[in-house]
């Protein structure tokens, strides 16, 4: 499982709230119609109000790199660049084990991933 994170910064809010309310066909389209996305959300910051919070889920690198190559990657270029992104940071995790944070009956866990 690939996690990619990242944040966008914007000029202003009214560039930030712009940028979400565009791209929000496309988020869909891309946990629609590409395989192996398990989560594709670009979500504005409730405490940054010139941030979005971008998070993507995705079986593996190679549903990742195809993504690179889809429509949907290309059209969310073309509509973050007329968006007045002032700066981002992203960065890809590759993790080969995952576990609920709370326990089965929602209790909080004192312990992770142990063997």
């Amino acid at each position: 499982m690939i996690i990619v994170v990242a944040a966008l910064e914007f000029a202003d809010q009214a560039d930030r709230d712009h940028a979400v309310e565009i791209t929000k066909d496309v988020q869909m389209a891309t946990r629609v119609e590409e395989a192996g996305c398990q989560a594709y959300c670009f979500a504005p910051d409730p405490s940054v109000p010139t941030r979005i919070q971008v998070y993507e889920l995705w079986d593996n690198s190679e549903t990742l790199a195809a993504h690179f190559t889809h429509p949907n990657y290309t059209k969310m270029v073309e509509l973050l660049g007329s968006a007045n992104i002032v700066e981002s940071a992203n960065q890809a995790y590759l993790t080969n084990r995952s576990e609920p944070v709370y326990g089965p009956n929602g209790e909080k866990k004192d312990v992770f991933f142990a063997d």
